[in-house]
């Protein structure tokens, strides 16, 4: 485990984005594990920018997100697929039929699931993935249970989590749906490194127990203190 305690947001979005050029460096082809919400916004901006200056390419990358919310088509305003596109798959390189999301208007999600859990397999598994963390520990849409879920499923969302994501439905917590569609652990720590953002003092306490704390379903994002190369990118503002 690396931690790395930084000064300020634009710091831990500088960092993320070394870090995965640095990947993509290595292995031009590389699959990367995509997260939402404001906390990556930061490094997709980095990534564009060094992109459109040519430094790297996501011409031969592949990428799968960590979700999708149940119900939710991939154009509706809210979607991660739409928030995807707009803050960064429409600015690079990538090949659309590449950029993966599950799919959350399909009869049967747990059909989807498996097959998106068998396309990650198939694409040679994760080489990184960024994770971000919630305030009650999940990660993903991995939230408090009594056993670590391994495989993707479709999970309930807590109040806490629709409360925190109502400000992108109109500030109505009402709107979220109440189910969504998110990779299990075993997708996540089959990653071959894992780089967690952290932004917020907010977030100290939660921080703290995971990576100091029991490893326990409780707190989703505890199980990452068993992977071997973990990168934690954290700053108090």
């Amino acid at each position: 485990m690396r931690i790395h305690k930084l000064n300020n947001y634009n710091d831990i979005s500088e960092l993320a984005a070394v870090l995965v050029t640095a990947q993509l460096a290595r292995k031009p082809e590389s699959v990367l594990g995509l997260a939402t919400g404001s906390t990556p916004l930061g490094l997709y901006e980095r990534l564009i920018a060094i992109n459109r200056r040519g430094l790297i390419s996501f011409a031969k990358a592949e990428s799968f997100n960590l979700d999708e919310y149940f119900s939710l088509s991939a154009e509706h305003p809210a979607s991660f697929a739409r928030f995807m596109r707009e803050n960064l798959l429409d600015h690079i390189d990538i090949d659309a039929k590449k950029a993966h999301l599950p799919d959350g208007t399909v009869s049967d999600p747990g059909k989807e699931l498996q097959c998106y859990d068998d396309a990650i397999v198939v694409a040679g598994g994760i080489d990184l993935q960024i994770l971000g963390l919630g305030h009650d520990g999940h990660i993903g849409f991995n939230m408090p249970s009594d056993t670590f879920v391994m495989e993707s499923h479709v999970v309930e969302l807590t109040e806490q989590t629709r409360q925190a994501n109502a400000r992108f439905f109109d500030g109505n917590p009402e709107k979220v749906p109440e189910k969504a569609l998110t990779l299990g652990m075993k997708g996540i720590m089959s990653a071959g490194q894992i780089v967690l953002l952290v932004s917020g003092s907010d977030k100290a306490q939660v921080l703290h127990d995971t990576l100091y704390g029991a490893i326990t379903p409780r707190l989703p994002a505890s199980i990452l203190q068993l992977h071997n190369n973990l990168d934690v990118i954290y700053c108090g503002d």
